[in-house]
């Protein structure tokens, strides 16, 4: 009980065999057992936006140009520049304040079909 208690308080001195092994015992759990625990996690290609959500990514180091993306569902059937610019505007402004619409270009889906847009603005 002793020698368990001294392993969970961690009580030997670093380079001690004890102390080896308890390393070498959580090097092989962190190791070794992602190939036989299936934890199901899998990378993520690209953050998948819901529905009136917009995702906002910080475009320069100085923390004035910002891209959000916003689906197209949300632009309120917005066809022509000028109608894209404005809904684009309306929805990013209550979002982050007054800004200036640098550019925008389309997000395609797997077909072809665009599926949002992603909005480069300036605070």
């Amino acid at each position: 009980m002793k020698l368990l208690g001294s392993y969970f308080f961690w009580a030997y001195e670093r380079g001690s065999i004890q102390y080896d092994v308890m390393v070498t015992a959580i090097l092989l759990f962190i190791f070794v057992t992602p190939r036989f625990v299936d934890f199901k996690d899998k990378p993520v290609t690209s953050v998948p936006i819901r529905s009136s959500e917009v995702l906002v990514k910080s475009s320069s180091a100085n923390g004035h140009m910002f891209t959000y993306e916003v689906r197209v569902e949300d632009l309120g059937g917005a066809s022509s520049d000028a109608d894209i610019r404005a809904a684009l505007l309306r929805i990013i402004e209550p979002i982050a304040g007054e800004v200036s619409l640098g550019h925008y270009q389309p997000v395609l889906d797997a077909k072809g079909n665009v599926v949002a847009y992603t909005a480069t603005v300036r605070r």
